[in-house]
């Protein structure tokens, strides 16, 4: 057993930190943050808010798309429900969130 102590008095010193390493983390993990903000949070607030306005501003005859891939005309818009006309005698109840993009008018008859 007396071969491990040999090992341990002949350890040396661990090496000191250089003086700006602390710093150089610092900003490494400050610059990751950035990156991460400018290339996903703020387009993804931006898609957001587009859409949530896009919600807003749906009224009766618009033509939309809905995210199912469904065309349709508004023909009721309620505070959180729309109904869509997508054929003759067919009106669908969707949440606004369902919709998807806001066609041209006559978009629908063209197609």
């Amino acid at each position: 057993m007396s071969f491990f102590i040999a090992e341990a008095v002949a350890q040396a010193e661990p090496a000191a930190a250089p003086q700006g390493a602390g710093f150089l983390n610092f900003a490494l993990l400050g610059g990751l943050f950035l990156f991460m903000y400018f290339m996903i949070i703020r387009p993804q607030r931006k898609r957001q808010k587009e859409h949530t306005e896009l919600c807003e501003s749906l009224s009766k005859g618009d033509e939309v798309v809905l995210s199912s891939g469904m065309l349709g005309k508004i023909v009721d818009v309620d505070e959180k429900y729309i109904t869509v006309k997508a054929g003759d005698n067919v009106e669908l109840k969707f949440q606004k969130q369902a919709v998807h993009a806001v066609l041209l008018k006559g978009t629908l008859k063209s197609l």
